[in-house]
């Protein structure tokens, strides 16, 4: 039996925290109307570290991209960074925080399953400046999470000390490919 893939809901609340903060209230009022009832019923009732239901994480996500594509195609990077930065710091701050990003890619303790279930996210290459990423386990089916990835994986890279980070998503499971992996470089 497959497991339903499942968030914390710190997920949902720092995007409606990101485009409050960083668009506007205003904004984030169009992004709730075109969220659906239950998903903004959700975002009244959980703390940051309640599990929810990945489905509803792409619910808002999907609305949200529905009102701001158009004007800011980077939001949902951009949103995985402030995630990173703002929530991710707070709750999980000891292994953020680390001398080289290879400690930080190599410790025992994977962020991901921190925020997400099933499944894990884990180096595959590394090197003194450079690193392969591989999920496994993670059923997403969701284009938007690899973008969030993206941009959080940057901002990770650079709180554990990685200067000029460039993150790419490279393999992706929705384009066929086995895996979805995210190649990391820092200097």
């Amino acid at each position: 039996m497959v497991a339903h893939p499942t968030a914390k809901a710190s997920t949902l609340l720092s995007t409606a925290a990101f485009i409050a903060e960083r668009m506007g209230e205003e904004v984030l009022a169009r992004v709730l109307a075109a969220a659906p009832a239950d998903v903004r019923d959700l975002l009244g009732r959980v703390g940051p570290t309640d599990e929810v239901s990945f489905d509803d994480v792409r619910r808002l996500w999907r609305a949200a991209d529905a009102v701001l594509a158009a004007q800011d195609p980077q939001w949902v990077e951009r949103s995985g960074e402030f995630s990173i930065e703002s929530t991710g710091l707070q709750l999980y701050g000891g292994i953020l925080r680390k001398a080289t990003p290879l400690a930080f890619l190599t410790q025992h303790v994977s962020l991901f399953r921190l925020y997400y279930h099933p499944g894990n996210m884990e180096p595959v290459e590394s090197e003194d400046a450079r690193a392969v990423l591989r999920l496994d386990g993670f059923d997403h089916g969701e284009p938007l999470f690899c973008r969030r990835q993206t941009g959080g994986l940057r901002c990770a890279i650079t709180l554990a000390g990685g200067q000029d980070a460039h993150v790419e998503h490279v393999r992706c499971t929705l384009e066929g490919d086995a895996f979805c992996e995210w190649e990391l470089r820092w200097s």
